[in-house]
């Protein structure tokens, strides 16, 4: 399985970006639960969203909740994070990851999938 994340960049305080992960396989219609972490410079990474594998049941870390929002589209066997109200401390480099085993977790171990990473930057 091969993810190819994309969507980020440059954007000013209060900015939307949204960020797209593509699974190589048919993993959406399969057993993948999606998650979405980011790392900011000097710090460990972060979970911010994960969506079950049936697509029933997101989470969000507190510090997007109400900001973020994941979503897949099956026929494009793509997972999105639209992320809205952006904040300089939503700088960092954000992640996508897939798993077959769980339902949901925020713990970046349990997920063995990765891909390679887009660059958020939330100016002041």
């Amino acid at each position: 399985v091969q993810l190819q994340a994309s969507g980020g960049g440059l954007v000013q305080t209060g900015g939307s970006l949204r960020l797209s992960c593509v699974l190589s396989e048919y993993g959406i219609r399969s057993t993948y639960t999606m998650g979405w972490f980011r790392q900011a410079p000097g710090k460990e990474r972060e979970y911010v969203t994960s969506l079950s594998w049936d697509g029933r049941h997101a989470v969000y870390s507190d510090s997007v909740k109400g900001r973020f929002t994941i979503s897949r589209d099956i026929a494009k066997n793509t997972v999105y994070l639209q992320m809205n109200n952006l904040q300089p401390e939503d700088t960092a480099v954000y992640y996508c990851a897939a798993d077959q085993g769980i339902r949901y977790s925020t713990n970046p171990l349990a997920y063995h999938y990765w891909g390679q990473g887009t660059l958020v930057t939330v100016s002041s």
